[in-house]
C-alpha cells in the first residue's frame, strides 16, 4: 500500500501548477521586457498604463492628421505661388500692351500669351492631389470645380465646404480653401459697385462706391442700379435710380456741375468720381462686391484684342486702369490665401513639436512604470525554476514510497 492520499495528490498538484505558472509569468516578463502585462501583475500600475496608452494613441492619431493637413496645405500653398506668378505675368503683359510703341500685331501676340496664362490658372484651379481629389471643390472632392464655356466664362461646380482635421484635443485646422472663395470672390477695388460706361468723352471713372448706411440702402429702390448723367447743356450731374427717380442731388438741393474728387451721397451710398465729366457723359452703376479672377483675365484679353478697333481712347484708358486695379486686388487676394496656408503650416509645425515633446514625456513616464528590471527578473526566474524543480522532485520521490520502505 502506498503512503499517499487524495489530499496529498491535490495539494501537490496545485503547488506544482502554481510554481509552473510563476515560471511562465517570469518567462513572459523576460520575453516582453515589461513587468506589468495584466491587471493581476499590479492593478494600480496597470490602470495608470492604460491612461498612458490612451494618451499616446491619441497623439499618434493627431500626428497622422497633422501629416495629412500639412500635405493639403502645402499643395495649396504651391498652387497659390503659381497663380501669383501668372497674375504678375499678365499684369506685365497689360503694361506692355498699353505701350504706345506696340503695333496691333504685337498686342494681338500679347493677347495670345494672356490667353495661355488664363488656361494655366484654370488648370491650377482644377488641381488634384495624389488621391485624385480636387483640392478646390470644397466637400465635393470628386467634382471638377471649374469649367470654361464657349463664351470664355467660367462656372464653379464645387461647394463652400471647408474640411477640417483634429490636431489636438481642442484644436481643429482647415485643410482646404474653396474655389469660390479663392478665385471668384476677389474684393472689387471700386467697392460695392461697378460701372458700365455708355458715353464717356472725358475719361471720367467711378473711383469708389460704397454702401455706408445699410438701413437707408435697403429701403431704396431695387435693384440698386443707378444712372449718372451729365446734362449736355448745363453740365449738371444727375443720378437716377432704377425707376427713373432722382437719387442725387437730394432735395432741396439742385443739380450742379461735378467737381473732380468730390464725394456725393445718396440712398446710403458714397460715390467718388475721378476726373471731370463733360457734357453728355453718362454711365450706369450696379452692385458688385466681388470680381472673379477669370472675369478679370477675360476682360484683359478682350481689351487687348479690341485695342486696334477702339474709337474711344478715353474709355479705353479707363478700362485699362480698372483692369490694373482688379489685377492688383487679385494679387493681394491670392497672396492673402497663400499667407493663410502658411499660417496653418506654422500652426501644424508648432503643434507637431508639442506632440513630440508630450509623446517623449508620456513614453518616459510609461517606461518607468512598466519596464522590467532584467537583473531582478532573471534572479526571480531562476528562483522560480528551482522551486518548481524541487516541488516536482519531492512529489516524485514521495509518490514512490510504500510501507515496505519502512520494514
Amino acid at each position: 500500500m502506498r503512503v499517499s492520499t487524495a489530499q496529498f495528490y491535490l495539494q501537490s498538484s496545485q503547488q506544482m501548477s502554481q510554481k509552473s505558472s510563476d515560471v511562465n509569468d517570469q518567462m513572459a516578463y523576460l520575453s516582453s521586457g515589461k513587468r506589468v502585462l495584466t491587471a493581476k501583475d499590479d492593478a494600480i500600475s496597470y490602470s495608470t498604463l492604460a491612461g498612458y496608452n490612451n494618451d499616446l494613441a491619441n497623439i499618434e492619431k493627431y500626428k497622422r492628421n497633422i501629416t495629412m493637413a500639412e500635405s493639403h496645405n502645402n499643395m495649396q500653398e504651391i498652387v497659390f505661388a503659381g497663380v501669383e506668378d501668372i497674375l504678375n505675368n499678365i499684369k506685365d503683359q497689360m503694361l506692355q500692351a498699353n505701350n504706345g510703341a506696340m503695333t496691333d500685331v504685337d498686342i494681338q501676340a500679347i493677347a495670345k500669351q494672356t490667353r495661355n496664362s488664363f488656361e494655366q490658372i484654370l488648370e491650377l484651379a482644377n488641381s488634384q492631389n495624389a488621391n485624385g481629389d480636387y483640392i478646390f471643390s470644397g466637400f465635393k472632392t470628386d467634382q471638377q470645380p471649374f469649367s470654361q464655356h464657349v463664351d470664355g466664362s467660367v462656372s464653379y461646380s464645387g461647394d463652400s465646404g471647408v474640411r477640417e482635421l483634429q490636431i489636438a484635443k481642442n484644436i481643429k485646422i482647415p485643410t482646404n480653401q474653396t474655389g469660390d472663395a479663392t478665385f471668384l470672390k476677389v474684393d472689387n477695388p471700386i467697392g460695392d459697385f461697378t460701372a458700365n460706361y455708355t458715353s464717356n468723352t472725358s475719361g471720367v471713372a467711378l473711383a469708389s462706391a460704397n454702401v455706408t448706411d445699410r438701413g437707408t440702402y435697403n429701403t431704396s429702390a431695387m435693384p440698386h442700379d443707378y444712372t449718372f448723367t451729365v446734362d449736355a447743356l448745363t453740365n449738371n450731374l444727375t443720378v437716377t435710380d432704377v425707376n427713373g427717380n432722382i437719387a442725387f442731388p437730394v432735395a432741396p438741393a439742385t443739380p450742379a456741375p461735378h467737381l473732380a474728387g468730390q464725394t456725393i451721397s445718396f440712398d446710403g451710398i458714397e460715390v467718388t468720381l475721378s476726373g471731370n465729366p463733360l457734357p453728355g457723359d453718362s454711365f450706369t452703376m450696379s452692385e458688385q462686391e466681388n470680381v472673379s479672377i477669370f472675369e478679370t483675365i477675360n476682360d484683359a484679353i478682350s481689351w487687348m484684342e479690341n485695342s486696334a478697333v477702339s474709337t474711344n481712347l478715353e474709355q479705353h484708358q479707363v478700362d485699362y486702369n480698372t483692369l490694373l486695379d482688379q489685377f492688383n486686388s487679385a494679387m493681394t487676394h491670392i497672396t492673402s490665401k497663400r499667407v493663410d496656408s502658411g499660417v496653418r503650416l506654422q500652426v501644424l509645425e508648432s503643434q507637431q513639436s508639442r506632440h513630440l515633446d508630450m509623446e517623449l514625456n508620456l513614453s518616459s513616464g510609461k517606461s518607468k512604470i512598466e519596464d522590467l528590471d532584467f537583473a531582478k527578473a532573471i534572479s526571480e526566474f531562476e528562483q522560480s525554476k528551482i522551486a518548481l524543480q524541487a516541488s516536482q522532485q519531492a512529489f516524485t520521490k514521495v509518490q514512490g514510497l510504500t510501507l515496505f520502505n519502512y520494514i
